[in-house]
Parts: C-alpha cells; sequence; structure tokens
C-alpha cells in the first residue's frame, strides 16, 4: 500500500502525517507512507485544499484532519 501525505509543512498537514504513521503503525499494515510537499505535485492530485491523504494513488481525503478512526476506516476501505 503506497500512502501520500499532500501538504506543505502547516500543522494540519503534520498532524494527519502523525495520525497516519501511528495508525499505520497500529494496525500492523504493510505500507510506504511519504509527504509530499512540493506544491505544484499537490496542485497535480487536484485537490483545492491541504491537508490531503491518497491512498494508491488515489485522493481520499483534503481539506481536513480526520479522526484516527477515520484513518482506519480510510485504509480499510481503500486496500
Amino acid at each position: 500500500m503506497d500512502i501520500i501525505i499532500l501538504g506543505t509543512g502547516c500543522p494540519k498537514c503534520k498532524t494527519l502525517e502523525k495520525l497516519t504513521r501511528d495508525t499505520v503503525q497500529e494496525m500492523g499494515i504493510t505500507a510506504s507512507v511519504s509527504k509530499e510537499e512540493d506544491i505544484v505535485k499537490i496542485m497535480n492530485y487536484g485537490i483545492m485544499h491541504t491537508p490531503g491523504l491518497v491512498i494508491n494513488g488515489k485522493v481520499v481525503l483534503s481539506g481536513r484532519v480526520p479522526t484516527s478512526k477515520e484513518i482506519k476506516e480510510i485504509i480499510i476501505n481503500n486496500q
């Protein structure tokens, strides 16, 4: 599973990255978690607000920080 956090480094982006990494570890799944901070590359995903969450090339969330429970559900639904 390939997970990318889209964000330029704002507090919400950093929070989403930490929550995502913690949730992946807690779930015990094998996933590559990375962060994309290049605004041009972020814009190529078509999101209007950061932070964004991309799983396997698909934008699954943007513009807000979800709860840990929501992240679990998103990961399960996009495996």
